[in-house]
């Protein structure tokens, strides 16, 4: 849909552009000057959760989540929103309280915005960020013989379609909540300090598609250790249960023929790792040199880091054994 307009900017026309619809990443980054780069992104939806004020810091951390899988710090955010005529004020304030209050957390602020009627509430942010030109995470840069890694576990899609069905446990739906509301920020700065360069969140491709852009842009091959890929309370069950998304099998029909999976592998783990994302963690491709401090810093800051693979010499594809 968008490459027939790449041509429109081309990167000779605009030398400041470092990342456009040219080369597609998490957000689109600007250079100011050799210091600083504006990092620009936007992300909107619909209700994940019932309450309002959760809601709202769910989808503002999942809009953020870009500027900080760039590597960039959040600054300026601004409103997007869909009411109904009738929501009562209360619950639109909730959410765009519980959108502000995250911003906040991240060190942000919010300065305004946009709403709209509209029979379904939708609710987001359109997000600016501070990044150093010479320090972006980028997706494309991948090498071999480079650890991967994951931030948050895997499951929120067939979560959250099993609460709407009535069939989640009150705590798995807890704890995909909290996961979901926890801010990729903290993994972004250890990450940062530790020479990554590798990185990008993963939403709605779920793991396996977001694994794939890195590995077609970096132009290598990867492997992942099914086992060692973390998953949410009850994410298992539910899948194994028969819950899936349509997100799920687009993700499969897209990324599936790029990936080798094991013939041994539980059908419910190998979903999962289609599985669409909400506010998901970050994936990171560390050197093997910088591997063991990295994951003493995550350790001794109490984030959360699992180590589920690796980066090989080859032609781009995805191995999952």
């Amino acid at each position: 849909m968008l490459s027939p307009l790449a041509d429109l900017f081309l990167p000779g026309n605009h030398p400041g552009l470092l990342v456009g619809l040219g080369v597609a990443d998490d957000a689109a980054v600007y250079r100011l000057d050799a210091r600083r780069a504006v990092v620009a992104t936007l992300d909107f939806f619909a209700p994940v959760v019932d309450d309002p004020y959760t809601y709202g810091a769910i989808a503002a951390a999942n809009a953020m989540s870009d500027v900080f899988a760039m590597a960039g710090e959040v600054i300026l955010a601004l409103n997007i929103a869909a009411f109904p005529q009738d929501l009562p004020a209360a619950v639109q304030t909730a959410i765009l309280r519980g959108g502000a209050e995250k911003v906040a957390e991240a060190g942000g602020v919010i300065a305004g915005g946009h709403t709209v009627w509209d029979p379904e509430p939708k609710y987001g942010l359109s997000v600016l960020g501070l990044v150093h030109p010479r320090r972006l995470f980028t997706k494309g840069a991948l090498r071999p013989g480079d650890r991967l890694y994951l931030t948050k576990p895997l499951g929120t899609g067939t979560l959250l379609s099993a609460a709407k069905g009535g069939h989640a446990e009150d705590e798995w739906i807890g704890a995909a909540t909290a996961s979901m509301c926890r801010l990729n920020r903290h993994a972004a700065h250890l990450a940062a300090r530790h020479g990554v360069r590798a990185a990008t969140d993963v939403t709605g491709f779920g793991l396996l598609g977001h694994l794939w852009e890195m590995a077609e842009r970096s132009r290598v091959a990867v492997e992942v250790e099914a086992a060692a890929v973390p998953l949410l309370a009850g994410a298992r069950e539910t899948a194994a249960a028969g819950v899936h998304t349509n997100g799920e099998e687009r993700n499969r029909a897209w990324a599936g023929p790029h990936v080798a999976m094991a013939a041994n592998l539980d059908p419910a783990r190998a979903a999962l790792l289609y599985d669409p994302q909400t506010s998901g963690g970050l994936l990171i491709g560390c050197r093997p040199g910088r591997a063991n401090a990295l994951e003493a810093a995550f350790l001794a800051d109490s984030e959360p880091l699992w180590r589920i693979g690796r980066v090989r010499r080859g032609e781009a594809a995805i191995r999952v054994h």
